[in-house]
């Protein structure tokens, strides 16, 4: 039986599609900030570090009991058009017990920038990260967010290759890998996501670099859309050299496909940062 998508719009609609969907972000407040609390009060949380002039150019550092394993690094989503790092500080528990520092950036949003100008925000934020971690870096994000940490292990991305060769591991969560689709949105009117800035910033569509290790990981519960755009960035870079893996979370949907980065014994952490 033949395909095809219909609405764009409610393609990409998350909360709509979801029981008690409009829940979220609000679920997330409380128990990042009450995590955020916990860690600054042990001298163990080092917030609102500049890596630019902007006041969304900031990122807070959460660290683990003695020295650092290596670096974590968590990308939040929003469509490139909302959110901050303010709402998913206790994401960063898992890879904590685990012994790794965790780095949570805001980025600038659009309008005001283009996507590009976000790459290079979050590749600017990495940066300043590793300055202040040492050892192996993992980076995930989720949604936009997938989008952004993914297009980091692309070749000619703008994160430079001496940094490119510290990362040990990507999780794209629900990861936006072809920007094309999206052209066929509403949301472009904010986006202005256009031929050139599809191909030029769609992981689908670029070369991973050398030695690229990716997990796709989606809810099984989530659009359609958002489980292609997963097996289609696993799929492609397969054929291009990268180590890749595609994981369905069964029953997950967009906004609780996240919820296992907080349990250090969960595959999600695992992929992330190792068994």
């Amino acid at each position: 039986m033949l395909y095809a998508v219909k609405d764009w719009d409610n393609a990409y609609a998350n909360g709509p599609n979801i029981a008690g969907g409009e829940r979220w972000p609000g679920l997330w407040v409380a128990p990042a900030e009450a995590y955020r609390k916990e860690l600054a009060g042990q001298g163990r949380a080092k917030l609102d570090i500049a890596y630019g002039a902007h006041e969304r150019q900031r990122l807070d550092l959460f660290l683990p009991e003695g020295t650092p394993k290596g670096l974590v690094v968590f990308v939040h989503g929003g469509y490139w058009m909302r959110l901050d790092k303010s709402l998913w500080s206790h994401l960063a528990q898992g890879p904590i017990a685990r012994g790794h520092a965790v780095a949570m950036p805001s980025y600038r949003l659009c309008p005001e920038v283009g996507l590009a100008d976000i790459s290079a925000d979050v590749a600017q934020a990495i940066a300043r990260a590793m300055d202040q971690v040492g050892g192996p870096v993992a980076l995930t994000g989720h949604s936009a967010g997938g989008h952004l940490v993914s297009r980091m292990i692309c070749r000619g991305a703008p994160l430079p290759p001496e940094r490119q060769a510290r990362i040990n591991s990507v999780v794209s969560i629900s990861g936006l890998h072809d920007l094309r689709p999206l052209q066929r949105t509403a949301m472009n009117d904010t986006l202005h996501i256009d031929d050139a800035t599809a191909l030029k910033e769609s992981p689908a569509l670029l070369l991973p670099v050398d030695g690229a290790r990716v997990t796709a990981w989606v809810g099984g519960a989530e659009r359609n859309e958002f489980r292609r755009q997963a097996q289609l960035l696993a799929n492609i870079w397969t054929g291009l050299g990268a180590s890749t893996a595609y994981v369905e979370a069964p029953d997950r949907h967009h906004f609780d496909v996240i919820d296992d980065l907080a349990d250090a014994e969960s595959g999600l952490v695992g992929a992330l940062v190792g068994r």
